[in-house]
């Protein structure tokens, strides 16, 4: 019990929708525990965006600055603190991990919920064992859940089994009218994958599969993967590893139990290889396939980067990923954001490894741009008939363009016109009456190539 510690966090969030500054700073805290090594395991969205980690232990008053190590956003954990001062470890033991729990099995969650200071502990029994949805790393993996309650400030705060060994972390639960006592735990395996792969690679390298491929019918390949060169859309995947996937894609996993076949592919670290056995056009055939981090046309997140952005005479050029819809659209964004860029972000994939997609976010009204105003996350195909493949590329177009105009080409077959000398002298004056420091995010003054 006293290795579970109380995790204050202040976050400082990007304003997408003005990229050149950041969010009013807020507070959150959250639960934690302490394992060997001198480390600190919590949720990655605990400390999403952080500025400042302190922990403090159980009956102390004393709050202890923490270094953040390693964030695992796809897995929602933080193998994320250190604390540099001796006095924060003493009498302090850490977790022992046990076995991933069986179904009935008990368990017992500890953590620093809402509506109290003190430890809380709730308990409960491990109720499904499964591939789940994790809301913060938009990603599928191995979940448990309980029906244990876990309430606000219980992320990050240990699943204890009946010998008081760690068999998880708290990190979201199911908030529903009809539902009660639903709550969802990271099991061992995902925890221990995590700590492994930091240590091995001093980074959470997130080896996983799309959510499409779990089927045993491969739907598409990514054209930028090393497997593109071996696999083909409508291959069948009939074993990964040797172990056999059944039709509804899912494979052995405990005595009576069946799991999605994507649980193989989240043990494994990106550049391991996989043996993949493919049934094409009536011919089996067997691969060696060097394992790499999937990517996304649209990423997931922005790995605590700020967001880029790009100014010429008042259109603010960014790039569109799921923190910027969040932050444009709200939480359901998958409902209210407009139904072009949910289709690119469910179903396009990378056709080169340095694509983005490019939208004019907003329009900052000037007699410049008069009659443009009302343009808005709207994407850039083109500028001058040249496609737009990245921001930088953007940028670079339009600093080394010598034409008598720049002509953007937009989606549903937008045109935007300007005179280049005028757009350019213009952008000075547009950014000292918006307060915007630079024409231009960090990223991109470091990689430019025209000065």
């Amino acid at each position: 019990m006293d290795a579970v510690v109380k995790v204050f966090c202040i976050h400082t969030e990007p304003n997408f929708s003005m990229p050149w500054q950041r969010k009013r700073q807020y507070s959150s805290s959250s639960s934690g525990f302490v394992i060997s090594g001198r480390r600190v395991l919590t949720n990655a969205h605990s400390v999403e965006h952080y500025t400042q980690v302190k922990v403090k232990k159980r009956g102390s008053d004393t709050k202890y600055l923490a270094t953040v190590l390693s964030i695992g956003t796809e897995c929602d954990i933080a193998a994320m603190l250190t604390v540099n001062d001796d006095e924060f470890w003493e009498g302090v033991s850490p977790a022992e991990f046990g076995e991933l729990p069986a179904l009935q099995d008990a368990v017992t969650v500890v953590g620093y919920p809402i509506g109290g200071d003190r430890i809380s502990i709730t308990s409960g029994v491990v109720s499904r064992i499964e591939i789940l949805s994790y809301i913060h790393g938009s990603t599928e993996l191995l979940g448990l859940q309980v029906d244990a309650a876990i309430n606000f400030g219980n992320s990050g705060g240990p699943a204890f089994n009946d010998k008081g060994n760690c068999v998880g972390i708290a990190f979201q639960s199911l908030r529903q009218d009809e539902a009660e006592n639903i709550g969802y735990v990271i099991p061992t395996p995902v925890i221990q994958h995590f700590i492994q792969d930091c240590e091995k690679n001093e980074a959470y390298t997130a080896m996983g599969m799309k959510p499409e491929q779990k089927g045993v019918r491969i739907r598409r390949v990514d054209p930028t993967a090393p497997e593109s060169e071996v696999l083909k859309s409508s291959d069948i995947v009939l074993s990964f590893d040797g172990v056999d996937i059944a039709d509804d894609g899912t494979v052995p996993f405990r005595h009576g139990e069946r799991i999605g076949f994507s649980y193989l592919v989240s043990q494994k670290y990106t550049g391991d290889c996989s043996a993949i056995e493919v049934l094409r056009n009536s011919e089996i055939l067997n691969f060696n396939i060097k394992l790499t981090s999937s990517r996304r046309l649209i990423p997931a997140h922005n790995r605590g980067k700020p967001p880029s952005y790009y100014i010429i005479a008042g259109f603010v050029f960014t790039t569109i990923s799921v923190p910027y819809l969040r932050s444009e659209y709200g939480d359901n964004y998958e409902y209210e954001a407009p139904m072009n860029l949910l289709d690119k972000l469910y179903h396009a994939t990378l056709q080169s490894p340095d694509e983005q997609l490019v939208v004019v976010s907003q329009v900052l009204v000037s007699d410049i741009n008069i009659g443009y105003e009302d343009i808005v996350n709207t994407q850039v195909l083109a500028l001058n008939g040249k496609p737009v493949a990245n921001l930088w590329r953007l940028a670079e177009m339009v600093e080394n363009c010598d034409d008598e105009f720049l002509k953007f080409d937009l989606e549903y077959e937008q045109i935007v016109v300007l005179r280049t000398m005028t757009a350019k002298a213009a952008t000075p004056d547009i950014l000292a009456t918006h307060c915007i420091p630079s024409a231009m995010s960090a990223d991109l003054k470091a990689l430019r190539p025209w000065t």
